[in-house]
């Protein structure tokens, strides 16, 4: 079967640039991977006139993107953000008030370890033995404020 006079390239790379206009507007992958099979069709219609041939390829490509790229992409895509890891994994954790806690100094016990401390609002004081939450760190200072628990 003939194509368009060794011109057949030329309609695959229009298809998959209509393609890839379409995937902008998605963004679900799934023209992305057809405007590939597209660009395969027009490497194979820069080797040969087969219209056959090129639509074979495409389609081969095309199926071999959607089954095998894709669901990657999109899991890769839709991974949640990075653990925090470090001291920013400190925020929002519970510790134990060793020596008092003011604006300026005080001690407490966080995942085992003691941390030099200070409290969130400057005029308050927190006693020993009381529950207090990380909100922020500070250099080698934890800011907390007293919790409930």
């Amino acid at each position: 079967m003939e194509g368009l006079g060794g011109y057949d390239w030329a309609a695959w790379l229009g298809l998959a640039v209509i393609f890839g206009i379409v995937e902008v507007t998605t963004l679900d992958l799934t023209f992305a991977m057809l405007a590939a099979g597209a660009l395969a069709g027009a490497a194979t219609g820069v080797v040969t006139d087969n219209l056959v041939i090129q639509a074979a390829v495409a389609l081969v490509v095309a199926v071999a993107m959607l089954a095998v790229v894709r669901p990657l992409a999109l899991r890769h895509l839709r991974t949640p953000l990075a653990i925090r890891t470090g001291t920013a994994a400190l925020i929002g954790e519970h510790g134990l008030v060793l020596e008092p806690v003011t604006a300026h100094s005080g001690q407490v016990k966080l995942k085992g370890e003691v941390w030099s401390a200070r409290s969130f609002d400057p005029q308050s004081s927190i006693e020993a033995g009381r529950s207090v939450e990380v909100v922020q760190i500070d250099g080698a200072t934890v800011v907390v404020y007293e919790s409930g628990s």
